[in-house]
Order: structure tokens, then C-alpha cells, then sequence
């Protein structure tokens, strides 16, 4: 018999071993799940036990749901059901019971960023009340010939220079706000600012103002994570791309910047910097409402 509950702040390994056992059999590229990458995505994402829930048959972990919650949504991070347990109806009642409980205890908005290869999540939010509200893009730049030409051709001029910039100081001079209207959940203020000791940043800068900047972590030795990009003038791209040529200077070959929402930066201003599209998710929401 079938059964499921949501979990508490000690609750850690049961959903590491729920993740390894329901989510990990559909991705095995991936490392298994560890209780230290699972606490940083409490940190960093604001993952909360109480919004997570494990579907159980006797003992044995059969579906796992992790939400993360801020005042504004909460998101449903990673769903999935063990896939000799598909077709049951876990998933539907592992999102009703959240929306059920946030139906009383709020934020009554959830949202979802589900990659559209993923079919069956797709229908299985589709079916249980969700709307698609947007299409978020994955961009990848990889590194040309001509990159070093490029670079050797810049310098310093007209009061204009390459700095190096942090979290803490876009945030000290209100840009982080300014650039948050419409974001992913992984490169929201709350992420970035979570995650700040591990992000780097470069930005053009005169004396009296950062006029643009980008925000980078390195995601091993062949890919950096672009989490922020941001231009405050209308240049063409030109800052921008200044920007990215320095870091190709230092070795960094393959950019990917995930999940763009259309009014974050257009298609067509990422592709006059280089990048390409590279994969989409369905970002889908609903409204709390008791089962």
C-alpha cells in the first residue's frame, strides 16, 4: 500500500535516497545526490523540507517532490516517481498535497520550469492544473577562432575600464534589483546573493558608474555558468562582448547561460554577443487551491 508524507528540517537522507532512487534512473549522467549537495540547495535555493514529500510503498521510496519556497512562489524544484511505480497517479497527488498545504499556509503561487524534453513532466503538470506562462531558453557561446584577434585589439580608453566586480558591489549600487523583473529561479537576487562566495564578476566601469557587467562560476574545466549579463546602455552589445572576450582571454572557452526569460535579455541581442540556443523549458504556474 502506497503512502506519503511531507518531510522536516531532519529529513535530509530520506530525500537524498528518494532523489537517488526516483530522480537519478531518469538522469545518469548526473552524480548521484549527496546530503552536502542537498543542503546547498537549501542554501542557495531555499529548498524547504516542509515543501518536500516522499511517495512510499512499505519503507521503500517510490516518488519524491523538493519545493523551494520564498515569499513570492513557491517552486517545484525536481519531481519524479521510480519508474516501475509510473502511471499511478503519485506525481498528481504529490502536487496536490503541495498545493493542498499552501492553499492554508501560502505563498498560494507555484511555478515549475520543466524542460520541454521532458514529455511526461510536461503532461503531468498540463494535467494537474498548471499554464504555461513563458518559454525559458538555455544559450550556449563556445569559443572562435577569432577571439584572440579580438582582444588583442582592445585597451582602456575613453575613461572607460575592466574591473573586477562582486555580488556585494552591484548590490551596494542597486543594479541586482534592477536586473530581476524577469528571471529564473537559479538566477534570481536570492540565488545570486546565496551563492556569492562562488560567483565572479567583471564589469566596464567609468569613475562615476558600472555601465555593464557579467556574473560567472566556473562549472568545472570546460564550461563556465554565465548567471548574470546585464547592460545598461544601448551599445549594440559592444560592453558586452568586451566583457566576453576577457574571459576568453583567461582560458574560459564554452558559456552557458540558462533559462532566459524573453523580457530578461531579447533572442537577438544574445545572438549579435555570439550565443546560440541550446534547449527550453515550459515555465508553468497555478494557484494554490485545497484538493
Amino acid at each position: 500500500m502506497s503512502s506519503y508524507r511531507f518531510c522536516r528540517t531532519d529529513d535530509v537522507s530520506l530525500l537524498v535516497d528518494a532523489l537517488n532512487r526516483c530522480w537519478s534512473p531518469y538522469f545518469p549522467d548526473e552524480p548521484p545526490v549527496t546530503p552536502a549537495a542537498f543542503k546547498r540547495s537549501i542554501r542557495d535555493l531555499q529548498v524547504w523540507c516542509s515543501s518536500c514529500m516522499v511517495a512510499f510503498s512499505g519503507s521503500d521510496p517510490i516518488g519524491v517532490l523538493i519545493g523551494a519556497k520564498r515569499p513570492s512562489c513557491t517552486l517545484v524544484h525536481k519531481i519524479a516517481v521510480h519508474p516501475d511505480h509510473r502511471r499511478q497517479g503519485h506525481g498528481r497527488h504529490l502536487l496536490a498535497s503541495l498545493g493542498s498545504k499552501l492553499a492554508i499556509l501560502g505563498p498560494p503561487r507555484i511555478i515549475a520550469e520543466v524542460p520541454e524534453t521532458l514529455a511526461p513532466a510536461c503532461e503531468l503538470f498540463n494535467a494537474s492544473g498548471y499554464v504555461q506562462e513563458s518559454l525559458l531558453t538555455d544559450y550556449v557561446l563556445q569559443r572562435e577562432e577569432n577571439d584572440a584577434r579580438e582582444v588583442a585589439g582592445m585597451s582602456d580608453h575613453d575613461g572607460r575600464f575592466v574591473i573586477p566586480v562582486t555580488v556585494d558591489d552591484l548590490a551596494a549600487n542597486g543594479l541586482l534589483e534592477e536586473a530581476d523583473s524577469q528571471v529564473c529561479w537559479e538566477r534570481s537576487v536570492e540565488t545570486l546573493t546565496a551563492r556569492k562566495d562562488d560567483i565572479t564578476g567583471l564589469a566596464v566601469a567609468t569613475d562615476e558608474r558600472i555601465e555593464a557587467y557579467v556574473l560567472y562560476a566556473t562549472r568545472g574545466t570546460e564550461e563556465t555558468e554565465i548567471v548574470s549579463l546585464r547592460s545598461f546602455l544601448d551599445d549594440g552589445g559592444g560592453r558586452l562582448k568586451r566583457l566576453l572576450s576577457q574571459l576568453r582571454a583567461r582560458g574560459m572557452e564554452t558559456f552557458r547561460l540558462p533559462k532566459v526569460h524573453p523580457a530578461e535579455i531579447s533572442k537577438e541581442g544574445l545572438e549579435t554577443l555570439g550565443f546560440s540556443p541550446a534547449g527550453r523549458h515550459l515555465l508553468c504556474a497555478t494557484r494554490a487551491r485545497s484538493a
